[in-house]
């Protein structure tokens, strides 16, 4: 084992397309000079000493959090590398919606509190939109921390008058960008726009990317995003925050 190289972690607590994410992830790196170790573990030792963290999640969000707490102290190791230690983490899917204060699915239950707001069911279906969402959607760039741009903005070519959030540099979004995958039923609601990245539009405006600080979630599931989805986690691997 090269102990100079990073070593990315992606958290088996038994949700989430764990293989698919790592190939992914391998996929990305390869574009790095020093190649990064992609690793699927549940062992909190592991988890610890991560250069960067994981969490991915299919399913019901009560379920998963109740796998994500099966991990010996993982609150404990998240909040001390992540919240305390600035580790860049990446939660995907309902990795991204326990970042959240509760979930409301099946019950209220609580997530990492990470992220101010909470995880309801999507309301599509008086405009005609099944749910769970499922497919592919554009997204629609925000300064980070501010409204959503003018659609003259929403094209990332390095010339507008503001910086994207750095895991979407030189990913061109917009309606003639590139599309990213969706499957959930239930959306983060966050309390403050300035945590919202990107947005999508189904029956409404639904958050397809939160952040703060060395933090980031996204609710489409980049290794299903093909182009968008390499880049993005190829921008991950570079992230220094």
């Amino acid at each position: 084992m090269d102990k100079n190289r990073e070593k990315i972690v992606i958290i088996d607590y038994g949700s989430g397309n764990l293989r698919s994410a790592q190939k992914a992830l391998a996929r990305a790196a390869k574009n790095l000079d020093n190649r990064p170790e992609i690793i699927v573990s549940s062992r909190a030792e592991i988890i610890f000493a991560a250069d960067r963290i994981v969490l991915p999640g299919v399913g019901a969000f009560a379920d998963c959090k109740k796998g994500l707490l099966a991990i010996s102290n993982i609150e404990q190791i998240l909040t001390e590398r992540v919240v305390r230690g600035g580790v860049p983490f990446l939660g995907i899917c309902v990795g991204m919606q326990l970042m959240a204060d509760y979930g409301k699915e099946k019950g209220k239950h609580a997530g990492l509190g990470w992220i101010r707001g909470i995880v309801k069911k999507i309301k599509a279906e008086h405009k005609g939109l099944k749910i769970p969402h499922m497919g592919w959607n554009t997204l629609n760039i925000t300064k980070f921390g501010n409204d959503k741009i003018s659609k003259s903005e929403n094209i990332i070519n390095n010339k507008s008058d503001f910086s994207p959030h750095p895991l979407l540099n030189n990913i061109k979004l917009g309606e003639d960008g590139l599309h990213a995958y969706f499957v959930h039923s239930y959306h983060f609601v966050v309390n403050e726009r300035k945590n919202i990245i990107a947005s999508t539009d189904y029956g409404g405006e639904i958050a397809a990317m939160i952040g703060k600080n060395n933090m980031v979630g996204v609710q489409f599931h980049p290794e299903k995003s093909q182009i968008l989805g390499l880049n993005l986690l190829e921008n991950f691997l570079r992230w220094r925050p």
